[in-house]
């Protein structure tokens, strides 16, 4: 008898939540994709390979990011560089590169490791695929071009939001000494071409005044 009284409390609670719904007054769900919530600054979405602002690769081949992967997803093979044309600072740079997304689980501890901030992690997260290789992220798919412009797996894809690709620089300040009020106001990372901004810190005392998106 106990039991049938505890599932009648939940459908009574389950009711009036849908009378309320249905009459307009409240909605408990977002019209997704319609409507998208605001991701954090720190947000874990697909990565991306960053170049310097004058074009130039900041992944320099070291395997690092490979080596800190817990779920060994990254293939990483370095190249000495072209002394008259070098794709990279270094003496060497990434020619291959390779994420599983099957077997990422979005540590971020591949940004940790990288000691020249060339892999990043952006907001994007719609990365549903029909097939497995195409959850497979080459160097192709990863590398933003000498225009600061990251290139989407699935270009076409009406969920694509080419904005989300561009926020890249979340990583970079959950790694930074921004905690610290001595360095407020100081960038403590390398810039890119693209238009994403990369300001530095602001003050702790700064306020979001942004407004989150309405449900519905």
């Amino acid at each position: 008898m106990g039991m049938i009284i505890e599932l009648l409390k939940g459908l009574r609670v389950t009711g009036r939540t849908m009378l309320r719904t249905i009459s307009g007054r409240e909605m408990v769900t977002t019209e997704y994709p319609k409507v998208k919530r605001r991701k954090p600054q720190r947000f874990h979405g697909r990565h991306v390979l960053n170049r310097y602002p004058d074009g130039m690769e900041k992944c320099i081949g070291c395997e690092l990011c490979a080596g800190a992967c817990p779920a060994d997803c990254i293939h990483v093979r370095g190249r000495d560089n072209d002394p008259d044309h070098p794709t990279s600072p270094g003496e060497r740079f990434g020619y291959v590169y390779e994420i599983n997304m099957l077997r990422c689980i979005f540590c971020g501890l591949c940004v940790e490791a990288c000691p020249t901030e060339a892999i990043t992690m952006t907001h994007l997260f719609e990365m549903s695929t029909t097939n497995r290789e195409d959850a497979i992220y080459t160097r192709d798919e990863l590398l933003m071009d000498t225009q600061g412009r990251v290139p989407h797996m699935f270009p076409n894809d009406p969920l694509a939001d080419q904005s989300e690709l561009l926020t890249a620089d979340g990583w970079l300040r959950a790694t930074a000494p921004a905690g610290r009020a001595a360095y407020e106001g100081v960038r403590m990372w390398q810039g890119t071409p693209g238009p994403a901004p990369w300001d530095p810190e602001p003050s702790q005392d700064a306020i979001d005044t942004r407004e989150e998106p309405e449900d519905g």
